[in-house]
């Protein structure tokens, strides 16, 4: 076997084995044997995300009929078969209406149980945008438009949920506001970088240390505050001259307008029976990946799990990485691994069809051209890389000789079509997990 198809062959091993180390029904199912129900009248299980069924299914697997009533809004396709606990299936990463519905019931069961319940509050990458409870004056429309914006200008996550908390009836702790006596129990599948609390699924149980001032600070950064709908404007606006004007009165700040609430912080009262438990995450993904690149004799380096910034400026950058390995055997000697982990963005130039992984490699395809025995893959653990049926792609030194038009595809954001001409798509189907994505950068022995 040549070199190049066996590296490729070891790069997507690698990558299954970080996948399957992201299995969130096992970890859901491992926390909540920790755990004694016998001290609640009613269980109440709600949450979203990509890995909502994984997750629900574990719930019941453990729980069985001490759950009451159930709730989880999933994206369409993410979906199965469950006895106590209701998927709603709905729009990501642009919120739609089936969203609305279930987070408004949502929003009613916790608000229905008393101070001798729990609320099990399952959450995993997506859930920001499967929460969408748009707070007034905002529309739904208004908040979709919003999120296109964030999502075009080149975002982090982090800047991107604090707006949507800002725009949001349950975000930023208010869905542990609204829960409130209950005790709550958040069990999360992490798909943010530092795993901060108050930044996965937008933090619906957490402390928010965002305000709305920050949320301003951010469209005017991306040169998007004129463009967002006035709605949008006039919230964060009050909520901005509220903080100023009142300050903050047992957590909450009081509008010049009427009031108008502040996500709560974390010295508010609601979260003394809350608990947050990070279940899942991306550094444990990549260190299975590293395991299993070690298991296949390479040499294995994980640069970091904090991987963030422009995609294609990330893919060059990994290309570098390649470059060394082959010139001076640095940072590490063939056949050397190059691991890393996070979520890159993109922003948008042309008109053409892709996700941040498959810019990711085709950016770097560009710069390891004619390089031998060097492959470079990413992908998302969550089987859907932007709008797309793939999960990520796949190349090495040979792919430009197949088609030497990458960079007309790269300008145009048209990463998808050139991979799946090339049949270089890695294409996983839903996953049912989320926890970012990982990157393989694979260095075999140099002729």
């Amino acid at each position: 076997m040549k070199l190049e198809p066996r590296l490729r062959k070891q790069a997507l091993a690698i990558f299954k084995a970080g996948l399957r180390a992201a299995d969130p029904g096992a970890a859901v199912a491992a926390r909540l044997k920790l755990e004694d129900f016998s001290q609640y009248r009613n269980v109440y299980v709600v949450g979203a995300g990509k890995a909502g069924v994984s997750m629900a299914r574990a719930a019941e697997r453990v729980l069985g009929r001490r759950i009451t009533r159930g709730l989880l809004n999933v994206k369409y396709g993410h979906t199965g078969r469950l006895r106590r606990i209701e998927l709603n299936e709905c729009g990501h990463p642009v919120p739609d209406q089936n969203g609305v519905e279930g987070a408004r019931r949502i929003a009613e069961i916790a608000a229905g149980a008393g101070a001798e319940d729990l609320v099990l509050c399952l959450i995993s990458g997506g859930a920001s945008a499967l929460l969408p409870l748009p707070a007034d004056p905002v529309t739904l429309d208004e908040k979709q438009e919003t999120t296109k914006l964030l999502l075009a200008c080149g975002a982090v996550i982090h800047e991107i949920n604090a707006v949507r908390k800002h725009i949001s009836r349950i975000k930023g702790g208010q869905l542990a506001r609204l829960a409130s006596p209950a005790a709550v129990l958040s069990l999360l599948l992490s798909d943010v970088i530092g795993d901060d609390l108050d930044v996965i699924g937008s933090g619906p149980t957490a402390p928010d240390a965002s305000t709305f001032a920050r949320a301003q600070a951010i469209l005017e950064k991306y040169r998007i505050w004129d463009r967002v709908p006035s709605s949008v404007r006039e919230r964060i606006d009050r909520g901005v001259h509220c903080g100023i004007h009142r300050g903050i009165h047992r957590g909450i700040h009081r509008g010049i307008h009427g009031d108008i609430p502040e996500t709560p912080k974390p010295d508010d009262p609601v979260f003394a029976q809350v608990r947050n438990v990070v279940v899942g995450s991306n550094r444990l993904a990549v260190s299975r990946a590293a395991a299993a690149a070690r298991q296949l004799g390479f040499r294995t380096l994980v640069l970091s799990t904090f991987v963030e910034g422009e995609t294609r400026d990330i893919g060059r950058m990994h290309a570098a990485i390649a470059k060394e390995i082959v010139a001076s055997g640095r940072p590490l000697k063939p056949p050397a691994c190059v691991i890393t982990g996070g979520e890159t963005t993109v922003t948008l130039r042309g008109d053409g069809l892709g996700g941040r992984n498959q810019e990711f490699v085709l950016a770097a395809a560009i710069d390891i051209a004619g390089l031998p025995n060097v492959v470079i893959l990413s992908a998302g653990t969550d089987g859907s890389d932007g709008p797309t049926d793939a999960a990520g792609a796949i190349a090495d030194g040979r792919t430009l000789l197949r088609n030497p038009c990458a960079a007309e595809f790269l300008a145009r954001n048209d990463s998808y079509h050139y991979f799946e001409g090339l049949s270089d798509l890695i294409v996983t189907g839903p996953t049912h997990t989320n926890v970012m994505d990982v990157r393989v950068v694979l260095v075999g022995e140099q002729p």
